[in-house]
């Protein structure tokens, strides 16, 4: 080879090799994948920070002189409820009052006619029956009138499944079971057949069709009312469905979370896919305050003027925390920085402060906070690799940061987008047990009975006597006060007027 074809090869070799830094990089990169990976599989998820000293609070940072400059102040007085001082009771706690009492008296053996009684030992012992199936007889007398006239006779009362077997209380115990308890219908079947009852799972799944037909036109108006708000979370979870036409067998569905903060109610969407057109779909008519974890999927609804994005700070603490083990010391100073801020929160919500009181208290401490941490995010930025876990999570971070403030201009905002995180959890628990959905049309029946029982276990309300209720009612109750049944205007019925 000639030696001048041999420079240029080796020159040309030279300029593809990576560099020493670039391996570094991807080193780096690479332990930080298999870091993650290892705490997914086998680590804890939570993401509590706590402090290792209290130096970590202090966030010394040098700063440039301009945002060490301390802030105006103003002085913010409230009242707090003061916490009762209870003795801490030794033993077990007693046993709920409300649980229905048997009483079995005990005699001693011997005769006790002549003796004076000075009192009782009580000895309490929590049982359980296992839950009952019973029939309601209709039983309607016919008479006939004289002359020929006629045939008098009881009016049956409105079913809810025309011309089914199943009562209202059984329709909702197997909605309960399924939605929230996660027991899919063949394991319900089984456990009635213990019962000596033989309800076939194909029975049981018509039955929950029928009561998600009663429930739409209540599931429609849950819908209406969710979006109608001026402020909204906004997440999404995936589902897997089945689908015989695909090579696998399933495919994965999204159930799209709208939940309204202010009146803690719950909206679950489902779509086929995790594209944009659902949430376009949805909120094409919403104005207001959009808090989202700042997926693309949201993009063309938070471009539009009448809405303004907000981000989630817990959604960006969250790369700090995946940053840990490969910077602990850049992370560490973010997680003390963004930990002060919700302290900030945590001092509001203990004292039960009003909208506008959190929203003084955070005009008055928040701001600086923020301004030190804008501050690091820009010196950080020059020092780290774009790649790299904590380069990702400044670039979360840098790229999020107006939407990260919004919440300060309002005390009805939160700080992060965890209240709706919180009512997905019952569906991300649901998956362990049953698997996937049988089909697009039983991904969306789930969808409409998740948006009911987690709205009314938000609201404190039992969700099996809710539901039974609820369908008990429905075919009967007037279109006009429909807003009755949801569950944040709902009453329970009192136990004489409930369905036997």
């Amino acid at each position: 080879m000639p030696a001048s074809a041999y420079l240029s090869a080796m020159q040309t070799e030279q300029a593809t090799k990576p560099s020493y830094d670039e391996l570094l990089a991807q080193n780096a990169y690479l332990k930080n994948e298999l870091a993650q990976l290892r705490r997914l599989i086998f680590g804890q998820k939570r993401e509590r920070y706590v402090p290792a000293t209290d130096d970590q609070l202090r966030l010394e940072m040098p700063v440039p002189e301009s945002l060490t400059k301390p802030p105006a102040t103003e002085e913010i007085r409230y009242v707090r409820r003061k916490q009762e001082s209870r003795a801490k009771p030794h033993g077990r706690n007693p046993l709920p009052a409300h649980l229905p009492r048997k009483d079995i008296i005990i005699e001693p053996d011997e005769d006790v006619t002549d003796l004076q009684k000075i009192g009782e030992e009580i000895t309490e012992e929590l049982e359980y029956k296992p839950g009952r199936l019973y029939v309601n007889r209709y039983i309607r007398p016919k008479y006939v009138r004289a002359n020929d006239q006629g045939i008098v006779i009881g009016t049956l009362p409105t079913r809810a499944i025309e011309k089914g077997i199943a009562g209202p209380g059984l329709l909702a115990h197997i909605l309960i079971s399924k939605y929230v308890d996660h027991l899919p219908l063949y394991r319900q079947a089984k456990r009635f057949r213990r019962e000596g009852v033989e309800l076939a799972e194909s029975t049981l799944g018509g039955w929950v069709k029928a009561s998600h037909e009663l429930l739409l036109p209540l599931v429609a108006l849950l819908r209406r009312q969710v979006l109608a708000a001026d402020y909204l979370m906004v997440d999404e979870t995936p589902i897997r469905v089945l689908d015989h036409s695909l090579p696998k067998g399933s495919r994965s569905g999204y159930y799209w979370v709208y939940y309204n903060p202010l009146s803690r109610l719950v909206f679950f969407d489902y779509q086929p896919g995790r594209s944009r057109a659902g949430p376009n779909e949805q909120l094409k008519n919403f104005r207001g305050y959009l808090q989202t974890d700042g997926y693309s999927g949201y993009d063309e609804v938070t471009a539009r003027k009448d809405i303004v994005s907000m981000a989630c700070l817990a959604h960006a603490r969250r790369y700090f925390v995946e940053a840990q083990q490969n910077d602990p010391e850049r992370a560490e100073w973010m997680l003390a920085a963004i930990q002060k801020l919700y302290q900030i929160e945590h001092q509001a919500r203990e004292a039960q402060m009003s909208f506008d009181a959190r929203y003084r208290l955070r005009q008055a401490l928040a701001p600086s906070i923020l301004a030190e941490i804008e501050a690091w995010l820009k010196k950080a930025a020059t020092e780290v690799l774009p790649k790299s876990a904590t380069g990702k999570a400044v670039g979360y971070m840098q790229k999020r940061w107006l939407a990260l403030q919004v919440y300060l201009t309002d005390g009805r905002l939160e700080i992060d987008n965890n209240l709706v995180e919180n009512a997905i959890r019952p569906v991300a628990l649901g998956r362990k047990n049953y698997l996937f959905a049988g089909s697009n049309a039983g991904a969306e029946r789930a969808a409409s009975i998740y948006s009911l029982v987690n709205s009314a276990a938000l609201h404190n309300k039992e969700p099996f006597h809710y539901l039974r209720d609820v369908i008990n009612r429905m075919a009967d109750h007037p279109h006009k006060k429909l807003a009755d049944l949801l569950p944040d205007n709902w009453q329970e019925l009192s136990p004489q007027n409930m369905p036997a």
